[in-house]
């Protein structure tokens, strides 16, 4: 049985593992090898991912059968505005197309509009086969940006919305 659980400060080194599995392959055709590793490193430290719950991000595991398959954080009434943000949303690449990402934002969408909110918000890399997937559930894309993150390394991406 498939679900999603809150996340503590003790699952930081699961949702690190995740990511370090899901990553090269959702962007190991668009990103170096060495902007993925710094990427994933200054991501996923222990320290940041604690600096970031700081700052209001909730993050969720998905399991199965106590395995986990996914992770994602979220924050509620994003920047003083009734919106959700979803900041990442990531599922093992080999349960990709079984739902679980489906799943994850038909439960995030519940909890904004528990919250007040009236949107969903995320930022999706422009080249990440994503996208069609956050379209056909109703996100449209807002605009684009790029965001510097260091050592000359952008994220070039789509800003993307869904109106609940």
């Amino acid at each position: 049985m498939v679900q999603i659980v809150e996340a503590s400060d003790g699952d930081f080194g699961t949702i690190r593992d995740l990511a370090y599995a899901i990553w090269p392959g959702t962007y190991g055709h668009i990103l170096s090898g060495e902007q993925l590793n710094y990427m994933l490193s200054t991501f996923y430290s222990t320290e940041t991912l604690a600096e970031t719950v700081g700052i209001g991000h909730q993050y969720v595991l998905v399991l199965e059968d106590a395995k986990p398959l996914g992770f994602m954080s979220y924050q509620h009434h994003y920047k003083g505005n009734p919106v959700t943000r979803i900041h990442k949303i990531y599922v093992l690449p080999e349960t990709q197309g079984k739902g679980i990402g489906k799943m994850l934002i038909e439960k995030i969408e519940a909890w904004a509009r528990q919250s007040q909110s009236e949107a969903l918000s995320l930022n999706v890399n422009r080249y990440n086969n994503a996208l069609g997937f956050y379209q056909k559930l109703g996100f449209e894309i807002m605009g684009e940006i790029n965001i510097e993150i260091g050592r000359g390394y952008l994220m070039e991406d789509y800003m993307m919305e869904k109106k609940l």
